[in-house]
């Protein structure tokens, strides 16, 4: 069944802040409330796919662009789990994991990033993160390790995507940053032309 999508905005002196809230649609059962979520990442699409996705699964989703957009918002709600991309357009998302811990210190927090390392994993536990996941990291994953008993390592991914996904994944993210130019595509990604346009051309692997 379709969702009804409510889009709320709330002004401030220092930015416009965009909160999603999903709702289920007439007749449709609505999903258990899991709580209040902080949802904050630069990828305008991957964002707005991701807070739908978890506002069927119950979160009350909350928004953001930005850094600066993250730290207003959550002064003006009391999240109980946050999802937050490590490099925003304004500033560092370890940053934020800090700033949100100290104001909330009950908050569960789950890392994403594209740009994965074993150091910055360390980084984002260090500052209070529960799990670090590596873009795109599969939606069922990411309500496994947000819901995960507090204490307790999420459970690993009872089917999770293959390398060949993984990688087409990546190919897709890129080439959607690079405003579908295939050729500049490419480039970033040390491909032959013809050999990405033939990848782009097929099915996603399972």
């Amino acid at each position: 069944m379709p969702t009804t999508t409510t889009t709320t905005t709330i002004a401030t002196t220092t930015a416009t802040i965009t909160a999603t809230i999903t709702a289920a649609a007439p007749g449709e059962t609505a999903p258990p409330a899991l709580g209040t979520l902080l949802l904050a990442d630069d990828d305008n699409s991957f964002r707005q796919r991701l807070a739908v996705t978890l506002g069927r699964r119950g979160f009350d989703v909350r928004a953001a662009s930005s850094l600066a957009e993250a730290r207003v918002l959550m002064r003006a709600i009391q999240p109980s789990h946050a999802v937050i991309d490590l490099r925003l357009g304004d500033g560092n998302g370890l940053d934020l994991v800090s700033e949100l811990r100290s104001i909330h210190p009950d908050t569960r927090v789950v890392i994403l990033t594209g740009y994965g390392n074993l150091a910055t994993a360390v980084a984002a536990v260090k500052e209070g993160a529960i799990d670090y996941l590596a873009k795109p990291a599969d939606p069922e994953d990411l309500v496994t390790a947000l819901l995960a008993p507090k204490g307790e390592r999420p459970e690993p991914p009872t089917e999770p995507m293959s390398a060949d996904r993984v990688r087409w994944e990546h190919i897709q993210r890129v080439h959607e940053l690079c405003d579908r130019n295939v050729s500049e595509t490419a480039r970033r990604l040390k491909m032959h032309r013809r050999t990405l346009q033939r990848i782009l051309a097929k099915r996603s692997p399972r």
